[in-house]
Parts: C-alpha cells; sequence; structure tokens
C-alpha cells in the first residue's frame, strides 16, 4: 500500500511539474503584435490618457512592463498615438492587461 501511495505521489507531483513547465515555455514564446496608444488608436476607455496597448488576436490589452514613453515620442508622426507599430514582444496575459518581458519595437515600412 506504501508503494501505491508513494507512486501515486510522485505521478501526481511530475505531472503538474511537467504543466508547470508548459506554462513557462509558452509565456516565453516570441510574438508579433500590433502596438499603440490604447486611447488613441484602439479605442479603449478603461484609462485616461496615453497609455501603452497591444492587440492580440483582435482583442486590446494594456501594457505593464514598458511604458508608452520608453519607445520615442508618442505623438510623432509615427509615434504610438498617430500610428499603429509592430513589435516582437515576450510576455503573458493576467488581469486582462499584457504583462511584458521583452518588447522590441519594430522598424515601420517606409514607402
Amino acid at each position: 500500500m506504501k508503494k501505491v501511495a508513494l507512486l501515486f505521489f510522485f505521478l501526481c507531483f511530475f505531472n503538474g511539474f511537467s504543466q508547470e513547465k508548459k506554462a513557462e515555455k509558452k509565456a516565453e514564446k516570441k510574438q508579433i503584435v500590433e502596438v499603440s496608444c490604447g486611447q488613441c488608436k484602439f479605442a479603449m476607455t478603461d484609462k485616461k490618457g496615453c497609455d501603452l496597448a497591444v492587440r492580440i488576436d483582435g482583442k486590446s490589452y494594456f501594457v505593464e512592463g514598458t511604458t508608452i514613453d520608453d519607445h520615442g515620442d508618442a505623438h510623432a508622426d509615427d509615434g504610438f498615438c498617430s500610428a499603429i507599430r509592430k513589435a516582437e514582444v515576450i510576455g503573458e496575459i493576467k488581469d486582462n492587461k499584457f504583462i511584458v518581458t521583452y518588447f522590441k519595437l519594430l522598424p515601420t515600412d517606409k514607402k
């Protein structure tokens, strides 16, 4: 009986551990997303003023971990309040916010 209980314990422990690792790997995956001012370009009304937001699969999320001012003048011609840009990001959605751990703004397509 002790062997069965011990086996059950190890199976539960390692199964939980492997699921945790899968969640960590998913959060570490780089993805290209649309990024802009949530209020000016994504029509988000949850906050006042200009705040950085990402749009993933058609849904917009405010960003935590970097700010709109960390990436240049938001009101320039190619700034976040004037244009929707692309960025390479790593992060996860928590409590309806995108918690970013890596953010690289991609160059604009100059035509």
